[in-house]
């Protein structure tokens, strides 16, 4: 992996960690499901894109979060 995956705060994002959101997200093509603030997200996967990765929430599986709206937890 050439970039490193940094989460809003630029701390180091590894595959299995658990994350944070920082702001209310809209999932498009869910029928309407919002993420809120403060929702935990555990055990990310890397994407090969440093601004992405890959989750899953509890109504929403294969969500792919931009890194610029989580923090570590």
């Amino acid at each position: 992996m050439s970039e490193e995956t940094r989460d809003s705060n630029g701390t180091l994002l590894a595959d299995g960690d658990t994350v944070t959101l920082i702001k209310d997200l809209k999932v498009k093509g869910s029928g309407g499901v919002t993420l809120k603030r403060g929702t935990v997200v555990k055990k990310i996967r890397l994407t090969g894109d440093p601004d992405e990765i890959e989750a899953n929430v509890d109504k929403v599986r294969g969500l792919v979060l931009r890194t610029e709206f989580v923090k570590k937890a």
